[in-house]
């Protein structure tokens, strides 16, 4: 044995016992990928094409047809030497999720037909030049995310989901929480699907897009585990399922011949960071501080034919957070009790995680390869503190993941199959930080507005929402079908067993409410609680054992030399048995056919409805009457033409329908909030003798004893349903979806490669709460009032479910990108977009009770993207072994959706309120710079790294990024302020809140030191 393979061995040993506590976040070595990699093109006719990938050893092999023509398909992303014969050897590149051409008939010192610049990769000790090859026949429009992009771009946290924001169209949020969001378009972050190693990673039940993201710090995955990943923000194919707007595909890695490992730790702490807004306010910095670590190892099981790889990762942050009253009340905080203020200001949120992965993978044969993985996430997070909730009314909120993915890959002459068996564990457990009584501190007329929460969160801060179950799925592609010209036909089909679990609230918590304003006597006294009120004989969990199908077909025909056709057709079915199979609770349809209290004798409430608009039929269940929705059929249409042949200049478009999936979380709540419905009662005013609030019944003097238990609430409605709310949904229910259209260019011009695209995008059938009460002769607004006073008899309110909310996009995509080179040693991108866009919804609302229905809503400017958005990075290799790079981010001010009122006495709508839904900037102007003053988004952050060679393979290095270089303040909340000038149009206008919260982070430091060998 050599003294660098002992010396690497005992290497190896030591990582594994040491690394878990090293600190760090060092680059990662080149590993080989998972497969979904295509290569075609033509060479010498009737001949064996041979593909060895140099990491791994594996070889895959085809034949070219009589005309020369070859395809490859499910080629691990690598680097590989291609083989067809003397003079026809080349080394190549291909990128993850790409179709890339190589013509093999030329003499061997001609470039191949799709060239890019070559880069130097070290495999092993030995430099292997190769060209990596660019998919430019493509009608999808997005990008690829290359590992050396991964390595060096500075980074806020170790989510490798950030750099898709480097991709027209996307954006990566960093919310004032430390939340990380990914979004693409003009559509909510539940539209997002991230498809790892080709199985999705869609969470059912709660927000987010992907399991485990909604309203988390963490990552949904180590990053260590990631070699690069594709962006494609629409016209994807039609293997891409459960999706409407951006698909994200990632490769993990795995081992190769050689042993490998790294190890990395990133340190940052609140003397590295500059002051927050309100820190300066209150002239005193929160402790907060950022740790991250982990290590990775891999290598050979047996030379050439198995491998293995195993990473961890792990979190520990503290984020400074503010806690402030309501900017809509101007000097509220004078207004609060002495101890009430003491909550006021900065706070902090303790997160943990901690993330593994391991994959063994095995080629017995050249057409054959297993791979076992799995993966697993862990989380424990102080939430729901900031902004009007006091760090008393905190929650921890647990969230875990667990994953594991069995496939088996089988290629022959013409085909190439896998088989792909998963299963996947997902669950959020929020639970308040306290228990016993709460207190909402509220201002205005109707006590509507709330100044600050604090004590122990309300029962809705119970929950335990997630999913469980196995999936199988087959996909077979047929390699090179000549007829016309070159087919490549991929189809397949997935079916998906998954059981869906939801607690909507818990036993726990009621919530007094003080109205502090002047001259009211329920500032010492509360004037209502909120609180739950269990249904016995009612499961307040509601469970579904949800089934999935899906099947699809896919051909990209290559009718000649430059046109490419991308055709495609899916099918996708869901069958929910916990909406289809519900039954109506008895009472409720009583209730909806009783006499409607307030209206004329003889007229039941059904019958107000329907003077309203509102079937009651539509909603009431009997268990047989609903249907699955089987009409998601979704084409998936695309061109290529490459204008000389040569893959320099391509123009390129598509149109498709993608579908997506309706939350659990929104669906469950018919039977949770019948099983444990959330109850008001109001209390008189000691001055006045009057309860205050819109309907305040029911109507009862204050008693101190209701302080003294959760049973003495309750007692007060134990023979009643009254205050109850009464949730239904639509019984002809849809899935959500999206029509996309394309049209743009590609052009590689010298070492750059260029794109402009316009992109329309137009979403239907979002899911919808709206109030259903109606007033006895079915309207909706009388006096500028809606009709809270007349719900269900007996009962509260009714909230109906439907179809309804929908966006309007349209993009203009501009990229730029000189991919990095150890030959050049530099890289940059360039990422414009421009948005108009427009939406009847607040994107991140599913409740609407301003209109009667969501189809009286306007069409807004919408409060999901910037007018303009602009991403550039860049990478430079400086003397002395040191890396460079920066990102630069600009965008105009994302606009806020509020309400716009009139003078009542001047002007009266048609549906009779004299509010309507507008869309605001903050602001004003939406320029970067207004009067001096930041009205957008603007950071600057800078990377360098310096590299130490040990020799024998190793590599020490440290890392120094700075981020929001300048400390621009980047505003997270703009208070909405009204003006009613004597019946003219109202101009709101929208200001930030100086002292608040804001998106990223202040200027911070991190240091990072790490081994890689």
């Amino acid at each position: 044995m050599n003294t660098t393979m002992r010396l690497k061995k005992t290497l190896l040993a030591s990582l594994i016992a040491s690394s878990v506590v090293a600190l760090a976040a060092a680059p990662s070595l080149v590993w080989a990928q998972t497969s979904t990699a295509a290569l075609r093109g033509s060479g010498p006719a009737n001949t064996d094409v041979t593909a060895r990938n140099v990491a791994t050893g594996a070889v895959r092999r085809t034949r070219t047809a009589a005309d020369g023509s070859y395809a490859m398909v499910g080629l691990p992303p690598g680097t590989y030497q291609i083989d067809a014969g003397p003079g026809t050897e080349r080394t190549v590149t291909l990128t993850v999720a790409s179709t890339s051409t190589l013509n093999l008939a030329q003499p061997a010192a001609a470039p191949p037909s799709a060239p890019s610049a070559a880069n130097a990769t070290t495999l092993g000790g030995v430099s292997v030049t190769a060209t990596t090859l660019q998919e430019v026949k493509t009608s999808e429009v997005g990008n690829t995310i290359s590992l050396h992009q991964i390595q060096t771009i500075p980074q806020v946290s170790r989510n490798f989901l950030e750099f898709a924001d480097t991709v027209p169209g996307m954006v990566f949020n960093v919310d004032s929480a430390g939340h990380t969001s990914l979004r693409g378009g003009a559509q909510n972050n539940s539209s997002v699907n991230v498809y790892i190693d080709g199985v999705g990673q869609k969470s059912y039940v709660k927000e987010g897009g992907i399991s485990g993201q909604f309203a988390s710090q963490g990552n949904p995955f180590p990053q260590l585990a990631i070699g690069e990943y594709k962006v494609i923000t629409s016209n994807y194919k039609a293997e891409y399922d459960q999706i409407s707007s951006a698909a994200v595909t990632a490769q993990t890695k795995s081992g190769t011949n050689q042993f490998h490992g790294e190890v990395f730790g990133t340190y940052t702490h609140d003397a590295f960071r500059a002051r927050t807004p309100s820190e300066d306010a209150a002239n005193k910095k929160t402790p907060s501080h950022e740790k991250e670590y982990g290590f990775a190892i891999g290598g050979p099981i047996i030379q050439d034919k198995m491998h293995f790889f195993f990473t961890y990762e792990a979190k520990k942050f503290v984020t400074p957070k503010t806690v402030t009253t309501n900017g809509q009340v101007p000097d509220a905080a004078a207004l609060l009790p002495a101890d009430v203020v003491a909550q006021l200001g900065p706070a902090n949120l303790p997160f943990k995680e901690d993330l593994y992965f391991g994959k063994i993978d095995w080629e017995p044969t050249d057409r054959d390869r297993f791979e076992l993985s799995g993966q697993v996430r862990k989380e424990d997070q102080y939430d729901n503190i900031g902004d009007q909730n006091a760090a008393s009314a905190g929650i921890d909120a647990i969230n875990n993941d667990t994953r594991l993915d069995l496939r088996w890959q089988h290629s022959g002459e013409i085909y190439f199959n896998e088989l792909l068996f998963t299963h996947e564990k997902a669950y959020n457990n929020p639970t308040p930080l306290n228990f016993g009584n709460g207190a909402v501190y509220t201002y205005g007329p109707q006590q509507d507005a709330t100044i600050l929460v604090t004590g122990p969160a309300n029962t809705l801060a119970t929950q335990k929402k997630g999913q469980k179950g196995p999936a199988l799925q087959d996909d077979l592609t047929f390699n090179d079908l000549s007829w016309h010209g070159d087919h490549v036909i991929k189809l397949g089909a997935k079916y998906k067993m998954v059981d869906l679990n939801a607690q909507d609230a818990g036993d726990v918590n009621p919530q007094f409410f003080y109205d502090v304003e002047p001259g009211t006597g329920t500032q010492a006294q509360p004037w209502k609680v909120f609180f739950p009120n269990p249904v016995p004989g009612l499961n307040p969990v509601a469970k579904s054992s949800d089934k999935q199908f899906g099947v699809y077909i896919q051909d990209d025909w290559a009718v000649n030399d430059k046109l490419t056709l991308n055709l495609g057709v899916r099918w996708d079915y869901e069958k929910n048995p916990s909406y289809l199979n519900y039954v109506t609770p008895a009472n409720v349809v009583a209730a909806l056919n009783s006499q409607d209290p307030n209206a004329a004798a003889g007229q039941t409430y059904a019958q107000t409805l329907a003077l309203g608009g509102v079937n009651v039929n539509d909603y009431i269940s009997t268990g047989h009457n609903r249907k699955a929705y089987k009409g998601e059929v979704q084409p998936r249409l695309g061109f290529s033409y490459d204008l000389n042949g040569d893959e320099q200049h391509v123009i390129f478009g598509g149109a498709g329908r993608a579908y997506d999936r309706d939350l659990y979380d929104y669906l469950q709540v018919e039977q949770t909030k019948a099983a444990l419905p959330q109850s008001t009662v109001y209390f008189q005013d000691p001055v006045t003798g009057a309860c205050h609030g819109v309907n305040p019944t029911p109507c009862i003097a204050y008693d101190p004893a209701f302080m003294s238990g959760l049973s003495n609430l309750q007692a007060l409605l134990s023979t009643t349903n009254a205050g109850n709310e009464v949730d239904m949904i639509n019984n002809n229910l849809r899935a959500p979806y999206s029509d996309q259209f394309s049209l743009g260019m590609r052009n590689q011009l010298g070492d750059w490669n260029t794109s402009a695209t316009v992109s329309r995008i137009l979403s239907h059938d979002g899911f919808v709460f709206t109030l259903g009460n109606r007033y006895p002769d079915g309207s909706f607004f009388k006096s500028n009032s809606q009709p809270w006073g007349n719900g269900v008899p007996g009962f509260g309110s009714l909230i109906i479910g439907n179809n309804g909310i929908e966006t309007r996009t349209t993009q203009v995509l501009l990229s730029a990108e000189k991919p990095y080179t150890k030959e050049s040693g530099w890289g940059a991108t360039f990422a414009y977009t421009y948005t108009r866009a427009t939406q009847n919804r607040d994107i991140n609302e599913h409740y609407s009770f301003d209109e009667e229905t969501i189809n009286q809503y306007p069409f807004i400017i919408s409060n999901a993207a910037a007018r303009h958005r602009f991403v550039a990075t860049g990478v430079v290799d400086v003397p002395w072994g040191i890396t460079l790079s920066a990102k630069l981010t600009l965008a105009t001010p994302i606009p806020g959706n509020t309400l716009s009122c009139y003078d009542p006495a001047a002007v009266e709508f048609p549906t009779g309120s004299n509010c309507t839904p507008t869309g605001v900037i903050p602001g004003g102007s939406g320029r970067f710079l207004v009067g001096g003053k930041v009205f957008g988004y603007r950071d600057i952050d800078l990377q360098a790294t310096k590299n130490f060679y040990m020799g024998h393979g190793i590599e020490l290095y440290g890392r120094f990024d700075v981020l929001n270089l300048f400390n621009w303040k980047n505003y997270d909340t703009a208070d909405a302020i009204y003006a009613i000038p004597d019946g003219s149009v109202v101009h709101t206008t929208a200001a930030y809140n100086r002292t608040g919260n804001i998106v990223f982070v202040p200027r911070t430091v991190k240091l990072t030191v790490g081994m890689r060998f």
